[in-house]
């Protein structure tokens, strides 16, 4: 059913005084902390010292001058921070009482008030198998509430998933380093091969990269609800499953391990710290654990 204006206008409302109060009373500091200093300015040389990170020495410098220097760096004023958005068909799958899509918007939110309230620039990049839309980084409380409202009603124009198209993109609209946080399911990731893995290598060498993985239960295994047709959200394939059957419910909690697995082992690869968020629970405390690791 489509949403009216005034559904999507109550909504966000909504969706503010619940996540804007969440960023109030206990991220905007924790925030602060986790990303404080991730963007940060050369500013000057001076002869090294005692005790200084040996990996800011300007080797360039020391040659000429026969004396080892180091780069010292300030941290920017203005930092930016970018929300990847999965907005692909997969998001609205939910067996409980939120959908993905619900459970992301919300964390997008959570995640945009507390950049603001560190005097972040916030910007937002939709993408299903392509770019669907950018919202270049700006601030204040308007803009936010613009992200949330795009949350709330965008209509993609594609169905699927393609990840290292918006991480691509990412790369050549930011050429100063941010904070960047992928929110998706990643079930694509598997199948992206080649491509993400370089987009990855490369985004993640300028920017920090950050991942909020959102799953369903439901989709690491199946109830024995007898023969069901389940149908593929983003190709539409359909097919007749059996799950009264042991096996065919073990072989297809397997198959997710599987993947789940290749998810986790890329994302270890390229370093990008990770939060997974089941739709059953809450996702404070994730986010709340992901802020203290880093």
């Amino acid at each position: 059913m489509a949403q009216t204006e005034n559904d999507i206008l109550k909504r966000v409302r909504k969706i503010e005084i619940k996540t804007r109060g969440l960023s109030n009373e206990i991220f905007a500091g924790k925030y602060h902390t986790a990303f404080r200093g991730r963007g940060m300015s050369f500013s000057e040389v001076r002869e090294y010292r005692a005790g200084d990170d040996v990996r800011d020495i300007d080797w360039n410098v020391t040659a000429r001058s026969c004396k080892p220097h180091i780069k010292i760096y300030e941290e920017e004023r203005e930092l930016t921070t970018m929300l990847l958005v999965d907005v692909s068909a997969s998001r609205t799958f939910g067996s409980t009482e939120h959908t993905k899509q619900h459970v992301i918007t919300e964390i997008a939110a959570v995640l945009a008030f507390s950049a603001s309230q560190n005097n972040d620039k916030v910007g937002c990049i939709f993408f299903s198998d392509r770019v669907e839309k950018f919202i270049p980084p700006k601030k204040g409380r308007s803009h936010i509430l613009a992200i949330i409202r795009e949350l709330v009603g965008f209509r993609p124009r594609s169905t699927g998933t393609r990840l290292s198209e918006p991480v691509r993109f990412l790369t050549n609209v930011n050429k100063k380093r941010c904070t960047t946080f992928i929110l998706s399911d990643f079930l694509d990731a598997p199948h992206d091969g080649e491509a993400l893995e370089d987009a990855l290598k490369i985004a993640g060498s300028r920017h920090d990269l950050v991942g909020i993985r959102v799953c369903d239960p439901r989709e690491a295994e199946l109830p024995d609800v007898g023969i069901v047709e389940m149908q593929d959200a983003e190709t539409g394939r359909k097919a007749w499953v059996d799950t009264s059957s042991r096996a065919v419910r073990d072989h297809y909690a397997a198959a997710w391990r599987r993947r789940s697995d290749e998810i986790e082992g890329l994302l270890r690869r390229h370093r990008i710290d990770t939060a997974t968020v089941d739709t059953q629970e809450d996702y404070v405390a994730e986010l709340i654990k992901l802020f203290k690791q880093r």
